[in-house]
């Protein structure tokens, strides 16, 4: 796989599965501009990058929950290249509650906030980078809970509003972007096994056998498959059937 012609754009990117995505991308050879809630947390995963040896690595702040931010975030990028190929919408926050009053109102917009509208800001700012790319792709880490009738054990309510917005909008903007050449893809797993550092020599040996949980490895696998393919080809959504009871996964902003 060499990755050396694409520019990709991933948010979340200052931890978790936002940061293995930036070290995946970048280990392909493509130009990474990583956007976290803090510049802090960015700039911690391209230093990253950089001590590995790729050099094509840009940090910005984007608070997906302010349209401001990301109004300035997509500014910067845009000072910085004149065209993206690929867009991972990979941030959203997190929200666990026991039941539907565990969570304070601020939590709740917080996370509807981030997940469902910061998405939805986020595609639509950077979509005249897109467009100026010969194979634009954007991609959306979405979960299960956006799934209708789908069950999680500590997902609280407004999490899954969050992920039914991103499930709604994603399925619109790609019949809306389809005649524009660009491919809406989605991926709707379960928890994951997000717990090794891809920098640590675990990474390697992760156990992806039939028995054992949806591996973080596969997640990324999916997505460089889906972007490599054709343009003829339009691999709308990753759906994934979880043979585990839950494990610790990738729910958190970065």
């Amino acid at each position: 796989m060499n990755l050396t012609d694409r520019r990709v754009v991933i948010t979340g990117a200052g931890r978790d599965f936002g940061r293995a995505l930036a070290h995946h991308f970048a280990g392909l050879g493509a130009e990474v501009f990583l956007a976290a809630r803090t510049l802090e947390a960015a700039e911690r995963t391209r230093g990253e990058i950089l001590d590995r040896g790729h050099g094509r690595v840009h940090a910005f702040a984007c608070d997906l929950s302010d349209p401001a931010s990301i109004r300035e975030f997509a500014k910067a990028v845009g000072q910085r290249t004149d065209l993206i190929d690929v867009l991972v919408n990979n941030g959203a926050r997190w929200l666990e509650g026991p039941d539907f009053l565990s969570a304070s109102d601020e939590d709740v917009a917080d996370t509807l906030a981030s997940g469902g509208t910061g998405t939805i800001l986020v595609t639509k700012n950077l979509l005249p980078l897109l467009l100026a790319s010969d194979g634009p792709d954007v991609v959306t880490m979405v979960s299960d809970c956006g799934v209708p009738g789908a069950q999680h054990p500590l997902a609280h309510e407004a999490y899954y509003a969050a992920k039914h917005a991103q499930r709604g909008f994603t399925e619109a903007l790609s019949r809306r972007l389809r005649p524009q050449g660009v491919r809406v893809i989605s991926l709707f797993p379960p928890d994951f096994d997000s717990s090794r550092d891809p920098l640590s020599p675990e990474w390697d040996t992760t156990p992806r056998g039939p028995q054992d949980p949806l591996a973080a490895q596969s997640l990324l696998n999916c997505i460089t498959f889906a972007i490599q393919q054709p343009r003829d080809c339009y691999i709308n959504a990753f759906h994934f059937e979880s043979m585990c009871p839950s494990v610790t996964g990738d729910r958190h902003s970065g």
